[in-house]
């Protein structure tokens, strides 16, 4: 990708896309800004039984239940290093609330809407249906 693509405009255009940067598996990704409501620290989850795997649970977010979901299960990608603890980005998708765990949360980014590229045919479908 070129560096200028990641150059933030001096002023916002209606063609930029604005993205909260996160990582997962040392990948980074981004999540549109207008769909994210908190980014949290570690937080208390409850095992839903019978949930699936990339179900982390649920937590309780000032009184609402919010499903968890383990991004790293999810792309399946290796489990997190022992120790580490994950952050939630509580992002909304169809009228609900979802806490997305990632490994860190760096930056808000606006990136040029034409410098977007479509996916390579290479990429894994667990990836692309994601991208």
């Amino acid at each position: 990708m070129p560096s200028d693509v990641l150059e933030r405009p001096a002023v916002d255009t209606a063609d930029d896309r604005v993205f909260v940067m996160l990582t997962v598996a040392e990948q980074i990704c981004g999540v549109p800004v207008e769909t994210v409501r908190d980014i949290l620290g570690e937080q208390v989850i409850t095992r839903i039984p019978l949930a699936p795997a990339e179900i982390a649970g649920s937590l309780n977010l000032r009184g609402r239940i919010v499903t968890a979901v383990d991004l790293r299960r999810r792309l399946r990608l290796p489990p997190a290093p022992e120790g580490t603890k994950p952050m939630s980005v509580v992002a909304e998708h169809g009228g609900e609330l979802y806490a997305l765990l990632v490994d860190q949360v760096s930056e808000v980014l606006s990136l040029r809407s034409d410098a977007f590229e479509h996916n390579p045919a290479t990429l894994e479908p667990a990836w692309a249906a994601f991208s």
